[in-house]
C-alpha cells in the first residue's frame, strides 16, 4: 500500500505556481457600453478608410485601349502557324485629353487567359529558373524537350506562352513631328523574384551557359537573347520574363510592361495631346477567344485604380455600424425592461 502511494505521489506535478495553475490572471470583463464603443470605432474607421481609398482610386488617370479588333489583320495572320516568322505591325492612334502627371506606367492586359489552371501553374522548373541546373525539366510537361531531344530552357507551359507583343508609344507633337516616348524596361518585377527566385547560371558567357538546350517552341529567339544590350536584364533575370512567370489569379489581368522615363518633354509626365501605339503583333488570342489591351495609368499611395479594397472597407464599415446600432437598440430595450421590473 505504501509503495502504491509513493508511485502515485511521484506522478503528481511539482508544487509550483506554474504547474499548479496558481499564477495571477486577468479576466477581461467589458461592459455593454465599452463593447458598443469598440464596434462604433471600428465601423467609423472602416467607413473613413473606405472613403479615402475610394477618392484615391478615383484620382487615378487611366487609359485603356483594346486592340484585338483594331489589329484584326495581324490577328488573322497569327492564326496560321506557318506565319510565325512574318512580322505584322499595327498602329493605334488616340487622344489624351488631360495631362498624366507624375510616374506613368504601361501595362498589357489580357482577357480570357487562364493562368490559374493547376497543370499550367505546375509546368515549370524552379531548379532551372534559379540557375542551378538549366537541364532540369522534370516538372515541365508537356514542354520538357524539343523535337531533337534537347531540354528546353526555360521549360514548361508558362514560359512557352510568354506574352511577346512589342508595344511602342509615340507622341504626335504636330503633323510632322513624332517623338518616341522614352520607356524604362527594367524594375518592373518584384524584388524577391528578380534577386531570389530567378538567377542566371554562373557563367561569364550566357550563351555558353545554355549550350545543349533548346528555346521554347513558341519563342522566336533563345532566352539569352531577350536583352543583349543589358546583361542585367537578360536570360532568366529578364524583367518581362519574370513578370509573366508570376501567374495571375483571374482570367482577366494586366501586367506591368514599361515605366515612363521622365526626361525631356516628359519630365512632368505625359502631356495632353495626340499619341500612337505601334504594336508588333505576335501573341495570338483568337484561338481561345480572348482579347488584348494596352493600359496607361498613374498610381497613388494606395496603388492602382482597383475599387475592391475601397468597397471592402465601405461594406465592412457599414455592416459594423448597422450591427452597432442594432446592439445598442437591444441593450436600451433590455435596460428599460430591467428598470421597469425593479420598480
Amino acid at each position: 500500500m505504501k509503495r502504491k502511494c509513493r508511485d502515485y505521489e511521484s506522478r503528481l506535478p511539482d508544487n509550483t505556481a506554474v504547474k499548479q495553475q496558481q499564477l495571477p490572471a486577468f479576466r477581461l470583463q467589458l461592459t455593454a457600453s465599452e463593447i458598443l464603443s469598440g464596434f462604433f470605432a471600428i465601423g467609423l474607421f472602416c467607413l473613413g478608410m473606405g472613403i479615402i481609398l475610394l477618392l484615391s482610386a478615383k484620382s487615378i488617370k487611366e487609359v485603356e485601349i483594346n486592340y484585338t479588333e483594331k489589329c484584326a489583320t495581324c490577328a488573322k495572320l497569327r492564326e496560321e502557324a506557318t506565319n510565325f516568322d512574318k512580322e505584322c505591325n499595327c498602329s493605334i492612334s488616340f487622344y489624351l485629353p488631360q495631362k498624366m502627371e507624375g510616374n506613368v506606367y504601361l501595362y498589357y492586359k489580357l482577357y480570357g487567359f487562364y493562368q490559374n489552371l493547376y497543370r499550367y501553374i505546375l509546368s515549370r522548373s524552379n531548379i532551372q529558373l534559379v540557375g542551378a541546373d538549366v537541364k532540369d525539366v522534370r516538372n515541365c510537361a508537356p514542354f520538357r524537350t524539343s523535337d531533337n531531344g534537347l531540354p528546353i530552357a526555360p521549360c514548361g507551359a508558362i514560359a512557352n506562352s510568354m506574352f511577346n507583343d512589342t508595344i511602342v508609344l509615340w507622341y504626335n507633337f504636330n503633323s510632322s513631328t513624332h517623338i518616341r516616348v522614352p520607356m524604362v524596361r527594367t524594375e518592373t518585377a518584384w524584388w524577391t523574384d528578380k534577386y531570389v527566385k530567378f538567377q542566371n547560371p554562373a557563367f561569364q558567357n550566357l550563351s555558353s551557359a545554355f549550350a545543349g538546350t533548346a528555346k521554347p517552341p513558341n519563342w522566336p529567339k533563345p532566352v539569352y537573347e531577350l536583352d543583349e544590350n543589358d546583361p542585367g536584364n537578360n536570360g532568366f533575370i529578364n524583367d518581362d520574363f519574370i513578370v509573366w512567370m508570376r501567374t495571375a489569379a483571374f482570367p482577366n489581368f494586366k501586367k506591368l510592361y514599361r515605366r515612363l522615363h521622365r526626361i525631356g518633354n516628359f519630365t512632368e509626365g505625359l502631356p495632353a495631346g495626340s499619341y500612337s501605339f505601334i504594336i508588333n503583333y505576335n501573341f495570338p488570342v483568337s484561338r481561345f477567344q480572348g482579347q488584348k489591351a494596352v493600359v496607361l495609368s498613374t498610381l497613388t499611395w494606395s496603388g492602382g485604380s482597383s475599387l475592391f479594397l475601397a468597397l471592402a472597407y465601405l461594406v465592412t464599415g457599414a455592416v459594423t455600424l448597422l450591427a452597432s446600432f442594432s446592439m445598442m437598440a437591444l441593450h436600451l430595450k433590455l435596460k428599460e425592461r430591467k428598470t421597469f421590473f425593479l420598480q
